[in-house]
């Protein structure tokens, strides 16, 4: 794609980087300079009646700068990295027609990309297909269709944990559909496209400073109420089976509250699974080459970089 071609592409920035970092305090601050809103892109923030675990901007923040694609769904209620790329488009198409600048802000490294490049075509499979492997998922369990997945398609099946049903039943009705693994189709785009003209930004940190950062944070959910939530949560019927409750934090508690393990031992699990998060971000997005690292507190140094950005006829910083 030629430079001409780039600035048609709807601009925005991304500010990404592992949890804990300062993501959101760092995106409001410049969004206030450059008449932007943000465009969250963290998997979890997108759930209802989930705050404190997901480390939801606070009314505070939200009333400083508009957030959007926070609070969109039920944690009952489906939703993947193709519903929120749909979404996500459409708002910053909405932000950037009305000349406001989108700030893509997060952590979920997937919903990132998918945004800012689509994800493959869907295929379009028979309904008695998906019928018949959602009958099958109701008599013989999402277990037994994740191992016959493991025959047909092992990447996806290797990527699609074994209790993720509804992605395990969509991988085996394309493969139904096609006789061709869904992986395969994936594989062969790549991503190639692009949709948006971003400029990317990643804050880091030395990883011991992240890891106190991270274990301080649990210690504030925790003030915050962060048991009460998820009691609350169970209280109104969301089995902590969902998605989202066995997301970090969520099954913690659940495992605390139905007596699993005791409070110092979900506490101190808790603190290690959110630094290995932390640590699987980081090599999701030291993996992207576009990416301009800085670290939390180099606000001024982005400030330069965002202005260089807005003017096309500038070439001091990559921007594609």
């Amino acid at each position: 794609m030629n430079t001409d071609e780039q600035h048609i592409l709807p601009p925005a920035i991304v500010i990404c980087g592992p949890t804990g970092i300062g993501k959101t305090a760092f995106a409001i601050a410049l969004a206030e300079q450059f008449n932007g809103e943000i465009v969250g892109a963290d998997s979890m923030q997108l759930y209802r009646h989930m705050d404190i675990g997901t480390a939801k901007p606070t009314p505070e923040e939200q009333a400083a700068v508009r957030h959007h694609m926070v609070d969109v769904v039920d944690p009952d209620g489906h939703f993947d990295a193709e519903i929120y790329a749909n979404m996500a488009y459409t708002k910053v198409l909405a932000l950037a027609g009305n000349e406001i600048l989108p700030f893509i802000v997060g952590g979920t490294g997937l919903y990132i990309k998918a945004l800012i490049h689509g994800l493959f075509e869907s295929v379009k499979v028979d309904p008695q297909v998906r019928q018949q492997l959602k009958n099958e998922a109701r008599e013989l369990g999402g277990h037994h269709l994740h191992t016959r997945l493991q025959k047909c398609d092992p990447v996806a099946a290797g990527r699609i944990h074994a209790n993720d049903t509804y992605r395990i039943v969509r991988a085996l009705e394309i493969f139904e559909t096609t006789r061709k693994p869904m992986s395969a189709s994936q594989q062969s785009h790549r991503f190639k496209a692009r949709r948006i003209r971003t400029l990317k930004i990643g804050l880091q940190m030395e990883r011991a400073d992240l890891y106190r950062r991270i274990d301080k944070r649990v210690d504030i959910m925790i003030d915050q109420g962060l048991l009460r939530e998820v009691k609350a949560l169970l209280g109104a019927g969301y089995s902590p089976d969902l998605k989202p409750m066995k997301s970090l934090g969520y099954r913690h508690m659940a495992a605390y509250i139905d007596n699993a393990v005791d409070w110092a031992e979900a506490v101190r699990t808790l603190k290690r699974d959110t630094r290995h998060y932390a640590k699987r971000q980081m090599t999701w997005f030291k993996a992207d080459p576009e990416i301009i690292w800085v670290a939390p507190d180099q606000i001024r140094n982005v400030e330069a970089y965002v202005k260089a950005f807005l003017q096309p006829s500038l070439e001091t910083v990559s921007c594609i």
